[in-house]
């Protein structure tokens, strides 16, 4: 009998072929990179457009290291366990320049739904996750032009800093990790708000509570206890710990940098699966 009639009705006597292996096919978490990737790029190719944007935006954190910082090294007033001030506020002024960038950084959610641009994320096969993630990784590597300037800046002063490329490496991990985290929330936000006005309200009323409750500018130890457990629950307090123990010479960490990452990676997880599920709530 030949293996034509052998088959079953309907069914096709060739053998089942393999995927494709050229571009029409890709692994699912090798597709979810690769769409992760090309958001990324799409991102910085609109700062290269503007790159007086992060000249703009570096100002900030001078002013705080070169008035704030200087004035509060001279006066001696903040305890910071026999670290210098400057030293102690320098890993605090860098997680705040990311901070800054990434917090308002989902009114670009905004912008993209006006315009018409959105519809055409959300009907590419691209995964949401994937957009998500995309985006919040593009605000870290925004930041990280302000970390050359910070790091330049505090040299000046005569901050104690460590080069060596672990630690570099380190440092510029958690930039892009921590400004992930708040552009993802900020993100949220967006897609629950859905209006310029409200979206830039809402982030103006977040940044600075964001960035008071932290160890950013004082230990957590002389906090009072109600603003301490804020600091506790805020991402950018184990983002600034990280920073502080990488940055510095002689740096130690005071959390723990496990239980410091697990933190950060935690909420990048949580709040990318939250984005993702309203994501398409933006174009309502």
């Amino acid at each position: 009998m030949s293996p034509e009639a052998d088959a079953p009705h309907g069914a096709s006597a060739e053998p089942r072929q393999p995927p494709p292996a050229g571009p029409l096919w890709r692994p699912g978490p090798l597709r979810f990179v690769e769409d992760t990737a090309a958001i990324v790029d799409l991102e910085i190719r609109k700062l290269r457009h503007d790159p007086l944007e992060l000249l703009t935006r570096a100002v900030q954190p001078l002013l705080w290291l070169l008035v704030f910082g200087t004035v509060i090294a001279h006066a001696r007033a903040i305890p910071t366990g026999g670290l210098p001030y400057l030293d102690f506020l320098a890993p605090g002024i860098l997680a705040q320049s990311a901070l800054f960038v990434s917090i308002f950084y989902g009114i670009a959610v905004i912008w993209e739904r006006d315009l018409g641009v959105l519809n055409k994320f959300l009907v590419s096969p691209a995964p949401r996750a994937a957009l998500v993630l995309g985006k919040a990784l593009s605000a870290g590597v925004r930041t990280l032009a302000q970390a050359v300037i910070v790091y330049l800046a505090a040299a000046a002063l005569g901050v104690h800093l460590r080069f060596a490329p672990l630690a570099l490496a380190g440092v510029v991990l958690t930039l892009v990790l921590g400004a992930a985290v708040f552009a993802t929330f900020s993100l949220v936000i967006a897609c629950l708000v859905r209006t310029r006005e409200r979206f830039l309200g809402i982030g103006q009323v977040l940044t600075m509570p964001l960035f008071f409750a932290s160890n950013a500018i004082y230990p957590v130890a002389i906090m009072p206890p109600a603003l301490r457990w804020l600091a506790h629950a805020n991402p950018l307090t184990y983002q600034v710990d990280i920073l502080r123990t990488l940055m510095l010479a002689g740096g130690r960490s005071t959390l723990g940098l496990p239980l410091d990452f697990a933190v950060l990676i935690g909420a990048l997880v949580l709040l990318v699966a939250i984005a993702a599920r309203l994501y398409p709530r933006a174009v309502l």
